[in-house]
């Protein structure tokens, strides 16, 4: 071994060698220590070498530097970025420069200042009907480069309502409202002498339709307020089974499905503490609202008519029990001013159906050319308008034959 020849010369050597420090057995064991060191080193790396499947880490070669001056392809990684939607952001504006995140309903003390801040370049504002009507001044809105800023100054009761940012959609000059990202909260301004939100009517007529909720608005100013409702006449607590009828302290009792047994004279009454108060009347009258438009059909008798014969046109139409039908027609005989006149009637359908059929008749006496051509009716009702029509030939009278 080569480390071997190489410490046994340096042994010999070493021993010929006078040491002033060192005595020569001293010697001899740092060199035998020196080849017990080697040995082990020796038989280390050969056993790494007969381990199967071990291979030497490559090294990685050095790139060398480009002598070609001309431009050279660089692959750029493009950055990935998550697209997030802006979302509409609705602050309350507190003292000393503090932001609060509003929740479904705020309550600010009478008198005192509202701000509301709404991130989005630009917003509108929707704020409850006294203050667009009427704001005294005290209503202010501006809008910034990244927000709008709502500003409401000396509160009252009546300020009590729902107030809603809507941010914008533009493109050039035309904006848009962007409904499904509108934020809306409703405050309440408590006043001691004021439950119910003052209101310049004494009474008001509200319709119960058939076929959608009805709702009494008797907004209080203070979430904290106990609200019933009452029948003036017989005078009766109406009971709130939140089936039938609901309450909401943002917007009073709904009649989820109006009866003709719901109409009368009803108001609110409200309590907090020792203080009771009564709301404004609401007269509920009771509309039969139909479910679709009418389905009108129109039948001629008969389509071909002589000169000089009379013609009857009829136009009928099926819908639900006291819900009223009108029909209007036009006619080639309008063209000249030629008046026929009509005949209408309800017609109850048996079988406990709760339906009726209305008719209008049109009359057309001592039929002329003029009045051949098509006849339209058309029936209509609250929900909507429908028209049929059919076509009326008017030939000559027969010539009389020669005896």
């Amino acid at each position: 071994m080569f480390l071997w020849v190489e410490l046994h010369e340096l042994t010999i050597s070493s021993s010929a060698m006078p040491l002033a420090n060192m005595s020569g057995s001293k010697w001899r064991l740092v060199l035998i220590a020196l080849l017990i060191c080697a040995l082990i080193f020796e038989l280390d790396a050969q056993e790494q070498k007969a381990v199967p499947g071990r291979t030497p880490k490559p090294r990685k070669p050095k790139h060398e530097k480009s002598t070609n001056k001309g431009p050279r392809a660089v692959t750029v990684r493009p950055k990935v970025k998550a697209a997030r939607a802006e979302q509409t952001l609705l602050t309350q504006v507190l003292n000393k420069g503090k932001f609060k995140k509003v929740c479904e309903t705020i309550n600010v003390q009478t008198g005192d200042t509202l701000e509301l801040r709404c991130r989005g370049k630009p917003v509108q504002w929707s704020v409850p009907p006294y203050l667009e009507e009427d704001d005294d001044g005290r209503l202010r809105i501006v809008q910034y480069e990244r927000y709008g800023l709502l500003t409401l100054v000396n509160t009252t009761g009546a300020d009590t309502g729902e107030y809603t940012c809507y941010p914008m959609y533009c493109e050039d000059t035309d904006c848009r409202r962007e409904y499904s990202k509108a934020v809306k909260v409703f405050v309440f301004f408590p006043d001691p002498q004021e439950l119910f939100v003052p209101s310049s009517d004494y009474y008001k007529v509200i319709q119960l339709r058939s076929n959608w909720p009805t709702v009494l608005p008797c907004q209080v100013t203070s979430p904290e307020a106990k609200v019933t409702l009452h029948r003036e006449y017989p005078p009766v607590e109406v009971d709130v089974d939140r089936r039938e009828i609901s309450f909401d302290v943002k917007k009073g009792f709904t009649i989820h499905r109006p009866r003709p047994y719901h109409a009368g004279a009803l108001y609110c009454v409200a309590s907090l503490g020792n203080l009771r108060q009564s709301s404004i009347k609401y007269m509920l009258i009771y509309v039969n609202y139909p479910r679709a438009p009418p389905a009108p059909v129109i039948q001629a008798s008969p389509s071909t008519v002589t000169v000089g014969e009379n013609l009857r046109v009829t136009c009928s139409a099926m819908g639900e029990q006291d819900v009223a039908i009108e029909f209007t027609w036009d006619y080639p005989g309008q063209e000249i001013g030629r008046p026929p006149y009509t005949q209408e009637s309800i017609i109850p359908v048996s079988g406990g159906t709760a339906q009726q059929q209305s008719q209008s008749v049109l009359l057309v006496d001592e039929v002329r050319d003029v009045d051949q051509g098509t006849y339209t009716c058309t029936a209509q009702n609250m929900q909507g308008a429908k028209s049929v029509s059919t076509t009326i030939k008017v030939v000559p009278k027969p010539k009389p034959k020669k005896p």
